[in-house]
């Protein structure tokens, strides 16, 4: 290991060009290259790909391809039954964590990685990581951004569009730029699935 390489899940600056880095996350990036290659008839190949990809996989893990990962899912660590539809990008630099039943729609981006306001450094790459948390049985609709750092609480709704860059509670339905808390779930949710559309299950 390299002094670089030590910091990729402290939080401390370091430099992502490093030369152990860099072999590494190739390795990893190849794996999810041919994890994009597989046809979507080909889904036991991909639910074994996914097992040895990802930091952990629960039972029933699916990912549509294409998927995009830093590290190709090596940091990203899935409950049982999460679902990601296409183009989930994860900057896996360091943790991601994403509890069981969540879903993920089209061109999600959980980022944890950053970079310094001052330009001095940014000119040299200085980098430092966040872990994510996202809670179990979460929903993050289409295009949804979530910024280095931050915690969605478990049940909750992230609107479409909507960029995430402080954290979020449990039981809640969120949405915007940035993303803020509109109104927990409540009873309404109980009988209405969508506007006036009653639940009849």
């Amino acid at each position: 290991m390299s002094e670089m390489r030590d910091k990729l899940h402290t939080g401390e600056l370091y430099l992502p060009n490093d030369e152990t880095i860099v072999k590494e996350q190739a390795a990893y990036q190849d794996m999810l290259c041919d994890y994009n290659m597989t046809k979507p008839s080909q889904a036991e190949k991909r639910a074994e790909m996914l097992k040895e990809m990802l930091g952990d996989c629960g039972e029933g893990v699916y990912i549509e391809a294409p998927f995009y990962a830093n590290w190709g899912g090596h940091h990203c660590h899935f409950g049982k039954m999460v679902y990601a539809n296409y183009h989930l990008t994860c900057v896996d630099d360091t943790h991601i964590y994403i509890g069981e039943y969540t879903m993920l729609g089209p061109n999600v981006t959980i980022a944890t990685a950053g970079h310094p306001i001052l330009p001095k450094l940014r000119e040299q790459v200085y980098q430092y990581n966040m872990p994510v948390h996202i809670g179990r049985n979460c929903w993050l609709g289409a295009g949804v951004i979530v910024m280095p750092g931050v915690t969605i609480g478990d049940n909750t709704v992230i609107g479409a569009g909507s960029i995430v860059t402080k954290d979020i509670p449990a039981n809640v339905v969120a949405v915007g730029n940035p993303c803020r808390v509109l109104r927990p779930i409540g009873e309404h949710d109980q009988k209405f699935y969508f506007k006036d559309r009653e639940i009849t299950l």
